[in-house]
């Protein structure tokens, strides 16, 4: 069966570092028989551009017809001063909402040859591996009401609602514990029962799902002290599940933790495993066209493509292994080189790749 990846470079570095994704896939393509189509489409800023929207009707069209999808990055400081629902950031929102897209998994991977980037100590970052799942279509950043209010003294308020149902806290659970099943059956739920409500029931509903799974290790943090036990002990973690508001903020926290979200990929998955995969670090404006940009975190997203959307698991190692021995060979882009080190640039650190994988 032939998949087709919808590939969407968006804005910024985005087209730079999927092109050398593109180069990867096409070089497993024609060396180790992976059996895929790669179709282009528009999102973000340059789909404002050319379309007047972020998420134009076609490329809704390829994104429900792909079997996965990759995208580079979208956003930038030109369409900032649009309006609101123009914004590329909007477009990303769109396709997510669009396709159902509710469980974000971002894996933090400290490579063993980066330990001294890690702003930790290497004794406590050494062999890090972690995943983070994070519900992403719910809670405060979807909730209604919402918006800014002037009351009766002429003061502004402004309000948001956070807010998850019953069933929308069972299936990313489920995501969560199938996780931790597939790897060290340890999961930490974290949320901030003891002030809210609606954690209060996350809580209650995960202790629920864990009935269903008498395998995996269920324990429970708040979210202060979830992040405080990030930054003293990461290595304690195996899965974390959280809610958006909470996962947004601990998945940049242990981004970090591995010295550079230049080598950090991630996957957003509906239920049937059907996903977009880009890598986190944003469209970097301040280095779009340089040829400086990292692009191992989307080729890292590409590889969660073919282990989570494509069931090629074998594919995904390839990548994995290429870039170990990419990195073993001491090549450094300029945001993971140390001192001393003459930086390659997006390309050259492509093309490494795809020698890796031929060799």
């Amino acid at each position: 069966m032939t998949h087709k990846i919808l590939i969407l470079p968006g804005d910024g570095i985005g087209p730079e570092i999927v092109a050398e994704t593109a180069k990867v896939l096409e070089c497993l393509r024609q060396e180790h028989s992976l059996d895929v189509t790669l179709e282009y489409g528009l999102l973000g800023g340059c789909a404002v551009d050319a379309l007047g929207s972020s998420y134009p009707m076609e490329t809704r069209r390829q994104a429900r017809e792909a079997d996965a999808i990759l995208l580079g990055a979208v956003g930038g400081p030109k369409w900032d001063r649009i309006d609101r629902p123009l914004r590329p950031e909007r477009g990303l929102l769109a396709i997510r909402a669009d396709l159902c897209l509710f469980a974000n998994l971002r894996p933090a991977i400290l490579y063993p040859q980066l330990a001294a980037a890690s702003s930790l100590k290497p004794e406590l970052v050494a062999g890090l591996n972690l995943l983070i799942v994070r519900e992403l279509n719910g809670d405060i950043y979807f909730g209604q009401p919402r918006g800014i209010r002037t009351l009766e003294n002429g003061e502004r308020e402004g309000f948001n609602t956070m807010i998850y149902r019953e069933s929308e806290v069972e299936r990313i659970a489920r995501v969560a514990f199938e996780a931790a099943r597939r790897r060290h059956r340890k999961l930490c739920s974290v949320d901030k029962a003891n002030v809210l409500e609606t954690s209060e029931l996350w809580r209650e509903v995960v202790e629920q799902v864990a009935r269903d799974y008498p395998d995996v290790a269920l324990s429970h943090l708040y979210v202060d002290n979830a992040a405080m036990q990030l930054v003293r002990a990461p290595k304690q973690f195996d899965v974390i599940v959280t809610g958006n508001l909470f996962g947004d903020i601990l998945s940049d926290c242990a981004a970090m933790l591995t010295g550079s979200i230049g080598l950090l990929p991630s996957a957003s998955l509906d239920a049937s495993g059907k996903g977009l995969y880009e890598p986190i670090h944003g469209s970097a404006p301040d280095i779009a066209g340089k040829g400086m940009a990292n692009p191992l975190a989307a080729i890292l997203s590409a590889a969660m493509l073919l282990r989570y959307s494509l069931n090629q698991p074998e594919q995904a190692e390839r990548i994995e292994r290429a870039v170990g021995r990419v990195l073993d060979q001491g090549l450094r882009t300029v945001d993971i080189m140390a001192d001393g080190m003459t930086p390659v640039g997006t390309q050259a650190m492509g093309d490494a790749v795809v020698a890796a994988l031929v060799a």
